[in-house]
């Protein structure tokens, strides 16, 4: 179907409305999934537990997000695609009304952890696209649905952060069971019938080793500043991890019908679409995360701004603004510049974000350039990256392989988050609360460290596609 999509209803829609639907849809979930970074604070004192019991509200949602994905994605390649939208969306919807309700910090976690669905919308999007529109329309909507991850965390921070500031911690929740009942309508109404694709079995086997073994390892990640980094209880769990990764690898180069079939994720292009988008993702949220810690930080201290939470959410707005002009920008690009230069040019440009505030931060409005800059990059990278993966797998291993990288999306924020409380915490001094202002340097060199990587192998690595090899991609 490359002009219309048919929906449940027998109702032609056109193909206008369902890209802006996917889209809407993508960047809800996206702002959903973004509730609990710019709450923590909020949610600590209105619960009266810990700032690293609070952080749990964010830490929940990433976990449960990475374990769901794979299989939402899997089910998105055969003729449940639609129903498993509808499911994601409305899982969503419940956890933010749970989260709302006054029903204690337990409710709460339930309530972020089925939110945590939502982040397998994505690939499922990507993969309704592909299979329903023509060609070039489905190359620029898999690209534009590619950065709402990011661009809806630059738009959900400053708005989750204004209505929590001035009507309630509550109310940021209720806003998000609002959002994702629309999307769930907008769902019900517009997304194409998929029962034509072939049914497959679901490898739960394989669901069940990976979802066990991320657990473990985003546990370690999210983890290991409170257990400490040598604790054996935290290299106990890692090494369980690693052996649980491994043993869902050779799981599923053995199975009839995997998970995620890994040969495809061998293909040249698919390996390097997912190994920028984890280190990508790492320097991404560290920069992230240090700009919403410095914003914060109190003026006493002598590098600190003592912004407010709305005040620090607009520092994130640049970032979101500037990712959505750069895939845009990025369609154009890709008519004249290969794959391999487009992605390059990103994770430079990245790489300049990442530079430019190791160098530059002590003033407000270094941190929105900073943000600006990074935006540019992820716009582009993000909008490329698919591209690369669906340049190289067939039609019906698209929700799985996007799935997969949207994993290791969520696997390098975690990373990311990690890293820059792990070292501000070792420019902490005994018995302070605040860094001092050069872990913050410090915690940006390893930003660029990450980004250059990420440069590295776009350059080294890449396909050399010509430019009209992704025109032609659908």
């Amino acid at each position: 179907m490359s002009t219309a999509a048919i929906d449940s209803a027998g109702v032609r829609t056109g193909p206008d409305a369902l890209v802006r639907s996917l889209v809407f849809m993508g960047m809800a979930l996206a702002v959903i999934s973004s509730l609990g970074a710019p709450l923590v604070p909020q949610i600590a004192g209105a619960y009266h537990v810990s700032l690293s019991q609070a952080q749990w509200s964010l830490t929940i949602t990433l976990l449960t997000g990475t374990v769901a994905t794979p299989v939402l994605g899997r089910l998105g390649d055969g003729p449940h695609r639609r129903s498993a939208t509808l499911v994601a969306v409305a899982a969503s919807a419940l956890g933010c009304a749970l989260a709302a309700l006054p029903l204690g910090f337990g409710v709460l976690l339930v309530g972020r952890a089925l939110q945590g669905a939502g982040i397998g919308v994505i690939p499922l999007a990507i993969t309704t696209a592909r299979d329903a529109l023509s060609p070039e329309r489905g190359r620029r909507t898999v690209a534009m649905l590619s950065i709402t991850t990011a661009a809806g965390v630059g738009l959900g921070y400053p708005l989750t952060g204004l209505i929590a500031q001035g009507i309630g911690l509550r109310a940021a929740f209720w806003f998000g069971a609002v959002i994702s009942a629309v999307s769930f309508v907008v769902g019900l109404r517009v997304l194409p019938r998929s029962g034509h694709l072939r049914r497959r079995p679901l490898d739960l086997p394989g669901a069940c080793l990976l979802g066990s073994g991320l657990t473990g390892l985003m546990l370690v990640l999210s983890e290991g500043g409170t257990w400490g980094w040598a604790s054996g209880r935290l290299l106990g769990l890692l090494g369980l991890s690693v052996v649980l990764l491994a043993a869902w690898a050779v799981h599923e180069l053995r199975c009839a019908h995997p998970l995620i079939d890994l040969r495809v994720a061998r293909y040249r292009s698919v390996m390097v679409a997912n190994l920028v988008i984890a280190v990508l993702g790492v320097a991404m949220y560290l920069l992230m995360s240090l700009v919403t810690r410095l914003a914060q930080t109190p003026v006493h201290t002598g590098y600190g701004f003592g912004a407010s939470v709305a005040v620090t959410g607009l520092a994130l707005l640049p970032f979101s603004a500037t990712s959505v002009a750069a895939s845009r920008a990025e369609h154009r690009l890709s008519r004249r510049l290969s794959p391999r230069t487009v992605l390059a040019l990103s994770c430079l440009i990245c790489l300049g974000a990442l530079v430019f505030f190791t160098l530059a931060h002590s003033a407000l409005w270094q941190l929105f350039v900073a943000m600006g800059m990074a935006g540019l990059g992820v716009g582009c990278g993000f909008a490329v990256i698919p591209q690369l993966i669906v340049l190289a797998v067939p039609a019906t291993e698209t929700g799985s392989a996007m799935s997969f990288n949207q994993v290791l999306r969520c696997v390098g924020y975690t990373v990311g988050s990690a890293l820059s409380a792990t070292v501000l915490q070792s420019h902490t001094a005994a018995g302070q609360l605040l860094p001092t202002a050069g872990g913050y340097s410090a915690a940006g060199l390893v930003g660029v460290l990450s980004a250059a990587a990420a440069v590295l192998i776009a350059l080294v690595f890449s396909p050399r596609l010509h430019p009209a090899a992704v025109a032609e991609t659908g």
